[in-house]
């Protein structure tokens, strides 16, 4: 995870592992708030048992939940924004990288822009 330059350009990349469990994970989210009918629920043990469950007497509530998680992957995009002004990253690739990996997995990208300190250089 290297930082690609410092101050102005910052920009660092979220662990691959973490990034292909989000993914995954909301991959098969997506799966079964849309097209629950074609899930093989019986081969993914109590994964596939909860999911089940889950779409016979709660469909709505996950069709709605989907929809408020990317609501939520929105705003901590726009946090990020606020906060690449606030930490003075204000190379215009860096920010647009920060928008779309935020956007894109959320609080593990978002927590990487938050533990980010920048250095302040004193004024002689």
């Amino acid at each position: 995870m290297e930082a690609a330059g410092s101050g102005a350009a910052y920009f660092m990349r979220g662990s691959l592992f973490t990034f292909s469990v989000i993914l995954v994970s909301f991959s098969y989210y997506t799966w079964v708030a849309f097209w629950p009918q074609s899930v093989p629920y019986q081969k993914l043990g109590p994964l596939g048992s909860f999911s089940q469950y889950l779409v016979d007497n709660h469909l709505e509530f996950i069709r709605r939940g989907y929809w408020l998680a990317w609501l939520i992957h929105v705003g901590e995009s726009i946090y990020a924004m606020i906060l690449c002004n606030r930490k003075g990253i204000t190379d215009g690739w860096a920010r647009v990288l920060w928008f779309l990996q935020t956007f894109f997995f959320g609080f593990a990208s978002l927590s990487i822009l938050l533990a980010y300190k920048p250095h302040h250089h004193k004024k002689k």
